[in-house]
């Protein structure tokens, strides 16, 4: 199976995914690209509006429900429809990452040939090249596939057409955020394997999509108000 579709779910921080959507459409060749608009300011909208020519499918969520943001579970299922659909792989590339030419072809080729792959992902670091968040578990002088029971951030990640075909998105749990910690366990418990490549690297720019989570780091105790008291960023 050669198909894939490829998408990136947005949230303003408009430079910086501008730059990252851009890194796509400069190396996905012809593969299905969507990108998903989850309610941001009018003007970001605007500037995703004109940045389609470059050959992405541009879904304004508002358009589509009136749930506030974030709305990660509705881009899940309605991507995993279309890739179902088309007999294709599911490549997550987030509004915070710098793919590099080859990032998206060597994916795909580990989802063709690694017998029981479930989702394979890239590995981020800084501008710097020195791993950073999500996987910051990985030692940095570790070379090649990593199978992990870590869950598998959706940073830059490909889940194969078999787990989508075993694994309903609708399932996942409406109450939650962190869906790439479901989903990286339901893909164990189904007996697929998760693994990182750590010989291809992305360029990650973490919270630049949510720029609120930084408050983990700068601002603990305003970051764990808003996580309580607005019920944000559940695990």
């Amino acid at each position: 199976m050669e198909n894939l579709l490829i998408i990136t779910p947005v949230k303003d921080s408009i430079v910086v995914a501008s730059e990252a959507i851009t890194r796509v459409c400069q190396s996905k060749k012809n593969y299905r690209y969507r990108v998903y608009n989850d309610r941001s300011l009018p003007e970001s909208r605007t500037v995703l509006d004109h940045g389609s020519i470059l050959g992405y499918e541009l879904i304004n969520i508002e358009d589509f429900t009136d749930s506030p943001s974030p709305n990660y579970r509705f881009t899940l299922i309605d991507a995993q429809q279309i890739a179902l659909q088309s007999g294709s792989h599911l490549l997550i590339v987030e509004s915070d990452v710098y793919v590099k030419p080859d990032t998206i072809e060597q994916l795909l080729h580990h989802a063709k040939t690694i017998d029981n792959c479930g989702i394979v992902a890239a590995l981020t670091t800084d501008e710097n090249g020195i791993i950073n968040f999500p996987y910051l578990h990985i030692k940095q002088a570790q070379q090649g596939l990593k199978k992990t029971r870590h869950r598998i951030s959706f940073c830059c990640t490909l889940l194969t057409y078999d787990l989508l075909k075993s694994f309903d998105f609708n399932s996942l749990s409406p109450k939650k955020h962190w869906f790439d910690v479901q989903i990286s366990k339901k893909s164990r418990t189904l007996g697929f394997q998760n693994l990182i490549d750590t010989n291809l690297t992305v360029t990650h720019l973490p919270h630049s999509s949510r720029p609120w989570k930084s408050l983990k780091y700068k601002n603990p105790l305003k970051y764990y108000l808003r996580k309580y008291l607005k019920k944000l960023d559940r695990i």
